[in-house]
């Protein structure tokens, strides 16, 4: 005789396996970013890359709606935009439905902007564009604007974020969101005057051994870009983008730019973020962060 499992549990809802999901957002999108399968349940393989993202959709949209309030429009950048995940996603959940806005999307990969702009033509989302490009180019390209005024890149490797930097410094963003990925730039400078550090401070000991000199490395590189951005006007906050359960490359780096210089901050943080560079033997660098 076969025996039945009593009151066997339902499968769980897309909901319920998503919580984040929102009502009318598209599915269809999910499907074509392969976030979720063709019959509608949730790829396990992109989960925490989805979550990465809606996390960063949290802090991003209120500074969409901000700037749309105040002038009645509304311009983003996402630069190393890979396959453009947080673009659709912010424009599925953000753009869509209003009559203005535009995301462009800035990768230099032409085949991902190729299947994005088709993407974006499959789903009707008519105020997206792509363009293959590196950042550098993109500062003149025709195709941007002379303003914009949210730059975001997520996971944007070594000195792609100091780039995104430069754009949104040179494009007069009104917010910059940044999550920095694999920084080695500074790392190697400072393996190159070791020896000096350790004879000069007991403080080199932070990156004596190889290790810490990676991980220390890391670390300065987003404090200068903190006080870069600071020398430039910005207030700066830093806080985690999720746990650390779902990923190491976790620092989200929130930069609004201020209107007013108050009490001479920019000038501290220039004369701050110069005397980092000397005393970590990092003047080499001087013409990357400096204001």
């Amino acid at each position: 005789m076969v025996k039945h499992k009593a009151n066997a549990r339902p499968a769980p809802t897309l909901q319920e396996q998503l919580p984040e999901l929102r009502p009318g957002q598209s599915v269809a999108l999910l499907q074509e970013l392969h976030i979720l399968t063709r019959e509608g349940k949730l790829n396990q393989d992109t989960r925490r890359k989805l979550k990465q993202v809606y996390h960063l959709v949290q802090f991003i949209e209120p500074l969409l709606a901000e700037v749309l309030a105040a002038r009645g429009d509304v311009t983003l950048a996402d630069h190393g935009a890979g396959k453009s995940y947080l673009g659709f996603i912010l424009y599925d959940l953000f753009f869509k439905d209003k009559p203005v806005g535009r995301v462009t999307g800035v990768e230099t990969r032409a085949e991902l902007v190729d299947k994005s702009q088709a993407l974006a033509h499959k789903l009707g989302f008519e105020r997206m564009d792509f363009l293959a490009t590196t950042v550098q180019q993109a500062l003149t390209h025709p195709a941007l604007p002379a303003s914009i005024d949210v730059v975001t890149a997520l996971h944007a490797c070594d000195t792609a974020t100091d780039d995104a930097i430069q754009f949104g410094l040179a494009k007069q963003a009104r917010h910059m969101v940044l999550v920095p990925c694999c920084q080695a730039e500074v790392a190697g400078v400072m393996r190159q005057h070791k020896a000096l550090s350790l004879s000069r401070t007991p403080l080199a000991e932070l990156w004596r051994h190889p290790l810490h000199t990676r991980e220390f490395g890391s670390q300065i590189t987003n404090v200068l870009r903190c006080l870069q951005l600071e020398a430039h006007g910005y207030s700066v906050t830093v806080t985690e983008l999720v746990g650390w359960e779902h990923s190491m490359k976790n620092e989200l780096i929130l930069a609004r730019r201020m209107d007013q210089d108050r009490h001479g901050a920019r000038d501290r943080a220039r004369q701050r973020l110069q005397e980092v560079l000397e005393e970590l033997h990092l003047q080499a660098l001087l013409p990357r962060f400096m204001a």
